[in-house]
């Protein structure tokens, strides 16, 4: 038997330790150095989302294997992940929505897993496994009762790109969608307090961040477990962000931004927030988003849209659209290509519908495989049938490098719209405001040639951490 199955059972310990997690008030007196420990052995882990690694992976003792839950495809590849590890006699921990929302699956007997809001105790998994135990840390964080947003903010962790910080501002959700498996996994909405926010985004910046991301499952519903609201915390963030570096929200749901769209105009507005928004509207049909039960009209998120525009002149709006949901007519189906041909957004997301098991729309009558895959090829077409950036070409425009382009020849830059801009692999400009002129555009991108005067803007207040080292080590 390989030996990811695990030799013991231990019982859930998670009543055991979960005392002596800190509380949001402890959080800043009792931040202790993180020292990695060395073992005797050459232990190796190898953290993957969905997916076996592939530098190095049948070296490991161990493999970390996250996971999302969202379709199918993503679980049938974490599954396979989990074969795959088992096959090569690997050690095994879990991560991500899939064991959390079904840890009974068979085929996750005897794993260990580490719940979604458990991250921080990863180390003591991983330890346990590695001696043969099997270890479920799957229970919520709470204080007094309240269920909090999760792990800490202030934990030490390397960033992906040492210039880009990824904040959660809460985790979970308000809503109820019948499709939706995630909040089987993240639960209700729990929201982190303001001050830890702005925190984690100060220490961000003095770590040579020029970029931050706000992010959760709906960013526009945040606070309201806690009595604040999201334009307050924006407020907040805007203050400590130094000149030249920018926030990016992300997804928001119709009903909770609908609130606040006076205030959210004028936050979007900011010099160092990005004029984009991501509202997934999922269907143009009343009748399909009544029985997603998502809690808006069409004629919500039309209002929302059409606001944010007269307010924001030039806005991004990015949209998510589901093809084929269990009900979904050919009338439903035109009425949200109406949409798209309409508003013409820059970024859409089409998804085929996927029955996630477990889910009340995996009950409903499905609509056949066929037509599914039909009207997913139809609306791409409607949707590369526009170019969205061709009357700017000419401009000229401020961007933020951040990244290298996927085929390593530009390096990717956004302007204030969150619009991709390609730029010369000049490594000075890498973490800089540079100033460009649009000299050519695609269906993704724009291209920028650098001003021949224009001076390169360093908005970061600190030298960036070097790839691959840890942040927030006590100095």
């Amino acid at each position: 038997m390989p030996s990811a199955s695990c030799d013991t059972l231990l019982d859930d310990i998670e009543d055991i330790v979960s005392q002596e997690d800190s509380k949001p008030q402890d959080r800043h007196s009792s931040r202790r150095q993180v020292v990695p420990k060395v073992r005797r052995r050459n232990t190796q882990i190898f953290p993957e989302e969905n997916s076996p690694p592939s530098d190095n992976a049948s070296d490991a003792d161990l493999w970390l294997l996250n996971s999302c839950t969202v379709k199918n495809p993503a679980e049938d590849h974490f599954r396979n992940s989990i074969k795959k590890a088992q096959e090569e006699n690997k050690k095994v921990v879990l991560a991500g929505c899939v064991p959390q929302a079904q840890p009974r699956q068979d085929y996750l007997k005897g794993l260990s897993i580490i719940g979604v809001q458990q991250i921080d105790r990863v180390v003591e998994v991983v330890e346990e496994t590695i001696k043969g135990h099997s270890v479920r840390l799957l229970g919520q964080k709470k204080d007094n009762g309240k269920r909090l947003g999760g792990a800490r903010l202030d934990l030490p962790k390397i960033r992906k790109n040492p210039l880009i910080e990824i904040i959660s501002i809460n985790t979970g959700c308000l809503n109820a969608c019948t499709y939706c498996k995630t909040k089987h996994a993240r639960g209700n909405l729990a929201s982190y307090p303001i001050d830890e926010l702005v925190d984690r985004a100060k220490q961000s910046f003095q770590e040579g961040v020029c970029e931050i991301w706000l992010t959760s499952e709906d960013t526009g519903a945040y606070g309201r477990d806690i009595g604040t609201d999201l334009p307050s915390l924006l407020w907040r963030l805007v203050e400590v962000i130094p000149e030249g570096a920018m926030l990016r929200l992300g997804m928001t749901n119709p009903p909770y931004i609908l609130e606040h769209l006076e205030e959210m105009a004028k936050i979007l507005n900011h010099p160092r927030v990005y004029s984009f928004l991501h509202i997934p509207v999922q269907s143009a049909s009343d009748s399909v988003l009544m029985a997603m039960k998502r809690e808006y009209c069409v004629a919500d998120f039309r209002r929302v849209v059409d606001f944010l525009k007269e307010k924001v002149p030039g806005i991004t709006i990015a949209t998510d659209i589901i093809c084929g949901f269990p009900g979904e007519t050919d009338e439903d189906f035109q009425e949200t290509v109406k949409l798209v041909e309409e508003y013409k957004f820059p970024s859409l997301f089409i998804n085929q519908f996927y029955p996630r098991p477990g889910t009340p729309a995996a009950k409903l009558e499905q609509v056949p495989a066929q037509v599914k895959k039909h009207r997913t090829k139809d609306l791409s077409r409607v949707f590369h049938s526009y170019s969205p950036y061709d009357h700017k070409i000419g401009e000229r425009q401020q961007v933020l490098v951040t990244e290298e382009s996927f085929d390593s020849k530009f390096y990717v830059a956004h302007n204030r719209f969150y619009e991709q801009v390609l730029v010369p692999k000049n490594p000075p400009f890498m973490g800089k405001m540079v100033e460009v002129d649009i000299y050519e555009s695609g269906k993704h991108f724009m291209k920028g040639r650098p001003v021949s005067d224009a001076k390169v803007f360093t908005p970061s207040i600190s030298k960036p951490l070097a790839k691959g080292e840890v942040s927030g080590l006590a100095q």
